[in-house]
């Protein structure tokens, strides 16, 4: 293996970049750094790590046009679409920063009658250095949703970024430095599979992992020999459901962007809409005529870039040929939408619920539409997946009852993917979408562990944490118990039956 790897524009097969392959020492050097950094980071108070957050923020927002243009240049995007995940994560570092001391703050609870003498606190520290390991999709918004947080926590981090975006990680981390340029507080390791394995195995505290199942899988399996704990986000195919009673037309506008928008390549995006029959033609009739409308290209009119990874395109063309094959239709694109970088919209009806289109995940800018019965019917098929990440559902009156049932992280109502734009709301899946939880009050504490603390303020009426205790204080204690949680618990009146006369 070379010890040099290049950085390819996707859409124009340009050397954007070139740097130096990080092996297991440099790994080791670099959380040994990142452990000195985090001694100094965790003894800090909370508004003084917010201060030195917010002065990165605003690093950041002034130069978000700078880091956008090498988000572009990697993966190929729009640059207002790299601007758009730029200004996100941007607001999510803000929140993290601001609500850290709220959430992971030391508090009192209740110590509860039995413990009545003990005062009781609950609070979050830091866990030292956290590993991160993030995707070439979304380079800056994804991998922020651990950084950020974690760094507001009090940790250290140590970034593996993609192997095909590792310019987006390095400006990253020399922004930070400009902010602290004493404490290493945010370093990046460059390298392939290799290197993301040598950080799970490093003397690091915790990893954050966003990319496919199967690679989820190698990351846990490294992680395993230290018991160093994960966070896995591993992809989705996730469904968007319309009712009879929905907005047909913003639940299209929807779709499409959901599905075609960064040119298919997002794990919430959306890949399977189920639609009420009723409105089933309405739908797709202007879910057709708006993927008519956007294109992938180079051009100044385009809204959709390349396949940043070149082996996905044979992934995509793999599932419409599948879906084709047997019986679908393609009533947008087709087998002819697949280049050999840009990959058209392609709107497939009439799939078998076995094709790949249909099981796996197809990250490309392709959707299934698929006319179902009911609400029922939808949400069965919607939940027939090992995946479980995001979803959605346009309906005016049923949008919540719905979205309850179904098997999903999170789920938007009348929208698409709006949950990752707020930034109090866990973001992670459940299923072969992975666990744990990015974004959000829960984020943050994947980044800490709870320290508990009592303090005697009043000696016992009942010392039972001694040798020395009487019988009569067992038979005190029994009593006590007996009396607090052995009352039978009263049933449910039946209800009367309803009569004439009642």
């Amino acid at each position: 293996m070379s010890d040099k790897l290049e950085s390819i524009n996707p859409a124009t097969g340009d050397v954007v970049g070139v740097h130096t392959i990080d092996d297991a020492a440099d790994v080791d050097a670099a959380v040994e750094r990142a452990r000195e950094a985090a001694g100094w980071w965790s003894a800090l108070r909370f508004d003084e790590r917010k201060r030195i957050l917010n002065q990165w923020k605003g690093v950041l927002a002034r130069r978000m046009g700078q880091l956008a243009d090498v988000v572009h240049q990697e993966t190929g995007k729009p640059h207002a679409d790299a601007q758009l995940e730029v200004g996100l994560a941007i607001d999510h570092l803000s929140w993290a920063a601001g609500h850290a001391e709220k959430v992971l703050g030391r508090h009192k609870v209740s110590s509860g009658l039995l413990m009545a003498n003990q005062a009781a606190t609950v609070e979050y520290l830091p866990l030292g250095v956290v590993g991160v390991i993030g995707p070439w999709n979304y380079p800056v918004f994804t991998p922020m949703g651990s950084i950020g947080y974690a760094l507001a926590a009090g940790d250290a981090v140590v970034f593996k970024p993609s192997e095909l975006t590792p310019g987006v990680g390095v400006w990253l981390a020399d922004s930070l430095a400009e902010v602290v340029p004493d404490h290493r507080l945010l370093q990046v390791v460059i390298g392939h599979g290799e290197t993301g394995a040598a950080l799970c195995r490093a003397d690091i505290d915790k990893v954050a992992f966003t990319g496919s199942a199967e690679t989820g899988k190698k990351v846990m399996a490294a992680c395993a020999e230290n018991l160093t704990p994960v966070i896995i986000e591993a992809g989705g195919k996730d469904p968007l459901i319309v009712d009879e009673d929905a907005d047909i037309a913003a639940a299209a506008d929807a779709a499409a962007w959901g599905a075609f928008a960064n040119a298919g390549q997002t794990c919430t995006g959306v890949e399977r809409v189920y639609v009420h029959e009723r409105v089933y033609d309405g739908f797709l009739t202007e879910l057709t005529r708006r993927a008519s409308e956007v294109h992938a290209g180079i051009d100044t009119d385009a809204k959709l870039g390349p396949m940043t990874m070149p082996e996905q395109v044979d992934v995509v063309r793999r599932h419409i040929d599948d879906a084709l094959s047997r019986g679908g239709s393609a009533v947008v694109g087709g087998s002819d939408a697949v280049g050999d970088r840009f990959i058209q919209p392609t709107v497939l009806t009439d799939v078998p619920d076995d094709s790949s289109a249909i099981t796996e995940e197809t990250f490309g800018p392709t959707v299934t539409v698929t006319r179902v019965r009911s609400m029922d019917e939808a949400v069965s098929r919607a939940n027939a997946t090992r995946y479980g990440l995001g979803s959605a559902v346009f309906s005016k009156e049923h949008g919540p009852d719905i979205a309850r049932r179904l098997r999903s992280g999170m789920t938007s109502v009348n929208s698409v993917i709006s949950f990752a734009g707020i930034p109090s709301l866990p973001f992670g899946g459940v299923g072969d979408s992975g666990f744990g939880r990015v974004h959000g009050a829960d984020g943050l504490k994947e980044f800490t562990y709870a320290k508990a603390v009592t303090r005697q303020r009043m000696k016992p009426l009942m010392l039972l944490t001694t040798f020395d205790r009487s019988d009569k204080t067992d038979a005190s204690f029994a009593a006590l118990i007996t009396a607090l949680h052995g009352r039978a618990t009263q049933l449910a009146k039946k209800p009367r039956r309803l009569t004439k006369r009642s």
